[in-house]
């Protein structure tokens, strides 16, 4: 259109009449020289628009009764009213004193159908078109929706499906407008092959990236579509995983997907150069920060060394030293890695740079892709907000913080330029996945209580706050039940402190005329004090009851073995309801590098309470667990983790109840019920608990050999011992047994599934020493899934 202003503006001179048109692709202006520059009008007169109405064309032009314009003007008046995409013409010409506007209406859309669709359902596809009833039926616009729909198939990959559309008038210049889809059959992918690798074989690099060959349950998990942003998103996971493993030469030189039509299968080749395998040099720590020396910030180097080159390391050394610096009143100050590579011994010095940065402030912060997870959700896991310092490290931080949440499948962090030179605008790209999951418990002790099974549910985002809620509902022989909810606010009162309670009942009963129940309510404030280390601490009120056909004992308070009652514990017990009343806290390390498949990294638990706040218990209670993974082989994917616990109970104000003291088994020593070592009664073989224990345990897993790494299925072989001894419970007239330091131990071996299904175990374990009297489970299976 401007070129034909510009051509008009120069025949102008010559030409006679003042009329001016404008009409479909193009504008077309025959004026004299003076009103090519500007002229007016007294008058706008408006045709055709019967459905708009003249009003809303009149708010679309730039031309005014009385106000001079020009050909630019025309211009930008054409392209106004098309954008409203009510018009399927538009002409504007100029008769005396009155611009007279001739539009021809686009038919509006009555009704959009789709046709042909099966795998993706109708509100799935009318969220994707733009075409909507009541608004106008626009080609370009239909077009663009056949490409979006397109688009939406190939996300799932059907990405030979075709798409046409069908209109039907229904009067009044109204139209019914159908999209006809041919899914066709679903593409997959035939092969992923590497080229170039030689430290790792192609088996440990596809278990790396997301995109997965196509399999018997890939319609279930639809890992194996292609996409491009798929691709790119594999590229950065192969950079990062020999960054971390000592390569940090490593780049991708290509990545080609190639479809077979003749299969509608594609063929994907990444091609590698790994480098050489690096260790870390001299390590260093420069400051330029007044009042702060590397000296000071030594302490907080993650990197050593002699030690493997770890990209991860690196970048958690620059976070623990941004944050120091910036706690010491320094926001802006910048930590800047220098290396100093040594080719002859193939070391890499690293020496960490800080200064105090350039001044610049956050002028928003803006979150887009979370369709389910809302804003204030995302926002508060940055430790600014709008008007504060920027600092890179914090931007790190938030990152890692939205990554471990487990609410998104990629979390995307940018900065852009904001209104000024020193302002900045924090873009947060995110993608929600599934948060919700079921799970299935089942364990078989062969002689003792059969199968035992529990069904849970929890959500880790409920309705997109954040919050945490599970249910969980057991049973087994003898109607045994069991009944949990628990609920936790990750930000309570606004503060990063996750408060939340529990909820709980179980029940026991028997043919031999006897009901043991416990419930009760946990209430738990979490807070973090570093990124690793947090503390937990816990108000508990338990009631437990027991009862028994058989009445009170002889004495009329209380049973004794004389009574022959037929119930465990039931002669151990004052009464028949017992309370505990308790406070607690727990300190909890977790440096593991993966909460689903952790490969490295040390979780650790420590505990004590205090019982004695009213109720029928007095005792304190500490226990530990420390659990240390290590990866054994990169190539071969060998997982190594050791774990040890320990516990020791004591009572404050005379004996301990039976309740009170420590129960193992299964959980902790496999091939043995849950409570099903330890002391036990000699003449009614109940379990008491004891007051001390300690376990240990060894596991070693690996890909299932014979079976691709990308499958998930990996086997395991363990070793587990521990001892529970001691005994404080007043047994009255009874005696005890296995109360001495009693070793019992395990082997066994599992097969570990991350399945369609969800993450499924199964183990077998042999107990190798054991007392007489203890109670063994040699078969334990547990599933897991998210939906």
């Amino acid at each position: 259109m401007k070129a034909g202003s510009k051509f008009l503006n120069a025949v102008s001179a010559f030409a006679l009449s003042a009329g001016v048109v404008a009409s479909g692709a193009g504008v077309l202006v025959l004026a004299s020289a003076p009103v090519a520059e500007a002229a007016t009008v007294r008058s706008v007169q408006v045709r055709g628009a019967q459905r708009a109405g003249e009003e809303a064309v009149r708010s679309n032009l730039t031309i005014r009764p009385g106000v001079a314009f020009s050909n630019a003007d025309i211009d930008e008046s054409v392209k106004r009213l098309y954008s409203t995409g009510y018009f399927s013409d538009v002409r504007i010409t100029v008769a005396g004193s009155a611009l007279v506007v001739t539009v021809s209406e686009n038919q509006l859309v009555n009704q959009v159908v789709f046709n042909g669709n099966r795998k993706i359902k109708d509100d799935k596809l009318q969220g994707v078109v733009q075409t909507q009833p009541l608004g106008p039926y626009n080609q370009a616009l239909v077009n663009s929706d056949i490409q979006r729909i397109k688009e939406a198939y190939s996300a799932i990959g059907r990405s030979d499906v075709e798409v046409t559309t069908q209109t039907a008038s229904v009067g009044q210049g109204r139209v019914n407008i159908a999209f006809v889809v041919n899914e066709g059959e679903r593409t997959k992918i035939a092969d992923i092959t590497f080229v170039g690798n030689q430290a790792y074989g192609d088996g440990r690099l596809k278990a790396v990236i997301a995109t997965k060959e196509s399999g018997p349950l890939s319609f279930l998990t639809r890992k194996d579509v292609y996409s491009e942003d798929k691709l790119r998103a594999d590229e950065e996971a192969l950079r990062q995983f020999y960054y971390n493993h000592g390569y940090p030469d490593f780049r991708v030189i290509s990545s080609q997907a190639v479809l077979d039509e003749s299969t509608n299968k594609y063929n994907i080749s990444f091609t590698v150069e790994e480098g050489t395998q690096y260790n870390f040099g001299e390590i260093n720590v420069e400051s330029t920060v007044s009042g702060i020396s590397g000296e000071d910030l030594k302490g907080l180097v993650e990197t050593r060394a002699g030690t493997t080159y770890n990209a991860r390391e690196i970048q958690k050394t620059m976070d623990a030293i941004s944050a120091r610096v910036a706690s010491a009143g320094y926001p802006f100050a910048r930590v800047t890695p220098r290396g100093d590579r040594n080719f002859e011994n193939h070391t890499v010095g690293v020496s960490y740079l800080v200064d105090q940065g350039e001044r610049a402030y956050v002028e928003r912060i803006e979150v887009r892709g979370n369709t389910r997870t809302r804003d204030y959700v995302i926002r508060r896991e940055f430790d600014f907000s709008e008007g504060d310092a920027f600092n890179q490290g914090m931007i790190t931080r938030a990152k890692r913080r939205l990554e471990a949440l487990g609410y998104f499948t990629s979390v995307n962090i940018s900065t852009s330029q904001g209104s000024a030179p020193d302002r900045i605008v924090v873009v947060v790209d995110v993608e929600d996945q599934p948060t919700g999951s079921f799970g299935i418990g089942a364990g078989y002790a062969a002689g003792g209580d059969g199968f035992l099974v529990e069904a849970s549910i929890e959500e880790k985002n409920f309705l997109g706050r954040g919050q945490f809620i599970r249910v969980a509902v057991g049973g087994g022989l003898d109607d045994a039940r069991s009944y949990n909810l628990s609920f936790t606010e990750p930000y309570f009162l606004g503060y990063r402190l996750a408060a939340g309670f529990d909820l709980f009942k179980s029940q026991t009963s028997s043919n031999d005329d006897y009901e043991y129940s416990e419930q009760g309510i946990t209430l738990r404030v979490t807070a973090p004090i570093t990124d690793d280390l947090a503390t937990t601490f816990r108000y508990t009120y338990k009631q437990i009851d027991y009862d028994d056909d058989g009445g009170l004992g002889s004495d009329g308070l209380a049973f004794t073995p004389d009574d022959n009652v037929s119930g465990p514990y039931a002669y151990l017990i004052d009464k028949g309801d017992f309370t505990q009343s308790s406070v607690s806290q727990t300190l909890t390390y977790n440096t593991l590098d993966s909460q689903t498949l952790p490969r490295e990294g040390f979780y650790i638990t420590g505990t004590h309470e205090f019982a004695g706040l009213g109720g029928d218990s007095d005792f304190y209670k500490i226990s530990a667990r420390a659990r240390y993974f290590h990866l054994l082989s990169t190539e071969a994917d060998l997982i190594g983790s050791i774990a040890v616990g320990g516990g020791h109970v004591f009572a404050t104000d005379g004996n301990l109840n039976v309740f009170d003291q420590f129960t193992i088994g299964g959980k902790q020593i496999r091939g043995f019920e849950n409570d099903g070592i330890g002391p036990r009664t000699v003449d009614h073989e109940d379990p008491l608990g004891g007051t001390t224990y300690f376990t240990a345990s060894a596991e070693m897993s690996m890909p299932m050999p014979g079976l691709p790494e990308d499958i998930g299925v990996r086997a395991a072989v363990f070793a587990d011992a521990g001892t529970l001894y001691g005994n404080d419970v007043n047994l009255r007239g009874d005696s005890a047994q296995g109360t001495g330091m009693s070793l019992r131990a395990s082997v066994g071996a599992g097969i570990m599934w991350a399945s369609p299904f969800g993450n499924i175990r199964f183990d077998y374990a042999e107990p190798i020493v054991k007392e007489d009297f203890d109670e063994t489970q040699e078969f334990r299976f547990s599933m897991s899934n998210q939906f």
